[in-house]
């Protein structure tokens, strides 16, 4: 059976007779994340508002009145939520290539996104899936322009993308390490991917049929579709709330956090110059979890027009995602206490289709380096 990756050979064997290449150890080392990255994408999303000092729902809360209680609303009495999306990502580290006297990584990437479908009755099934192969490589200090161009002169298949990790983007930017950029980068379009895919859904989302989106509604930009909320099972612990001029009005987002009750939500808060709202939701007792952020979520809506949202929509929502909480893959995730069961099954139709270590070793075969001038 032929390797389904065999369409990327002629670019490794470009890049291994024009480079001097520094094999990865066993050929490719995949790269592990150890940073919480949800957690470092909400911070990017969200690094110009650390300090929250405006609602967004009317009528207007009256600080510190900020939690609502909101009791789950089965899928039985309203099926509010139709469909699921979630991203995934694989980076490898492939080697080191030399050209002249500057060095740089070869990373590879696998990203993916998928959309799931609920039905009335529970059933689910994938309404939409792709997956895309990236080949990592400098072209800002490291590949030079003439073997770049014949790079680009070589036939790829649409899920093969070379994409040079030097360009600016929100991700990217933030990392040093080439390495690190690399990676950051292929995070960056796999976001770009799930933006596509929402696109999919446009005219089967109504009042009665919402998307769930796992993380920012702030990706590369803001995504203004309707009828659709981002759910962050692991965000950024910089805000500092403050409504008033006295400083008992203002709490960090422990603070916050550990006054909100099981199945009780924040009141909505004001990001981005009023363009999204966003809330915090418990969806497990504390005396489930080990400390106060976990079992909690955090919700954004997208606010094109800049008006607040109604407490009634907000509570809708978020007694809605309450009801979510019951079915969890626990012990097979660490996020097990905040996880949207839909969208994990997202993210292991995606996994799941990612093609293995040993196909991605198949195809990624280096030159042998010359020993004492010869091969």
């Amino acid at each position: 059976m032929p390797n389904p990756l065999r369409d990327i050979t002629p670019l490794i064997n470009l890049l291994g007779e024009e480079l001097k290449i520094l094999p990865a150890t066993g050929g490719a080392t995949e790269e592990i994340l150890h940073p919480d990255h949800d957690e470092i994408d909400d911070m990017i999303a969200n690094k110009d508002m650390e300090i929250i000092e405006s609602f967004a729902e009317t009528p207007e809360p009256i600080f510190p009145n900020i939690y609502r209680p909101t009791p789950p609303l089965y899928r039985k009495d309203k099926h509010m939520f139709r469909f699921f999306i979630d991203g995934s990502i694989r980076v490898y580290f492939l080697g080191t290539g030399i050209e002249g006297n500057r060095s740089f990584p070869i990373e590879l990437a696998q990203i993916g996104s998928a959309v799931i479908k609920r039905e009335d009755d529970g059933k689910i099934s994938i309404a939409k899936h792709k997956q895309e192969v990236l080949l990592l490589l400098p072209k800002s200090g490291g590949i030079s322009d003439t073997l770049w161009n014949k790079i680009e002169k070589i036939e790829k298949p649409d899920w093969l993308k070379v994409c040079d990790f030097t360009l600016p983007d929100p991700h990217s930017d933030t990392k040093k390490d080439p390495r690190d950029k690399a990676g950051a980068k292929a995070r960056y379009l796999m976001h770009e991917l799930e933006i596509e895919l929402i696109k999919t859904t446009d005219g089967l989302r109504d009042e009665n049929n919402w998307l769930i989106l796992d993380g920012a509604v702030k990706l590369t930009e803001f995504i203004k579709a309707p009828y659709l909320i981002g759910v962050a099972k692991s965000f950024s612990k910089n805000p500092v709330f403050q409504f008033g001029r006295r400083t008992t009005q203002k709490k960090d987002i422990t603070s916050i956090l550990a006054g909100l009750k099981h199945a009780h939500r924040t009141v909505a808060f004001s990001a981005h110059d009023n363009q999204v709202a966003f809330w915090y939701v418990r969806l497990r007792e504390q005396k489930e979890v080990d400390y106060p952020l976990m079992g909690v979520v955090k919700v954004e809506l997208p606010s094109p027009d800049r008006k607040p949202i109604p407490s009634e929509l907000a509570d809708l929502i978020s007694r809605a995602l309450v009801a979510e909480r019951n079915v969890s893959p626990y012990g097979l995730d660490r996020r097990w206490h905040c996880s949207i069961y839909p969208i994990y099954i997202a993210e292991q139709v995606i996994k799941s289709r990612f093609y293995s270590k040993d196909v991605l070793m198949g195809c990624i075969k280096w030159p042998k380096p010359k020993i004492g001038g010869i091969e």
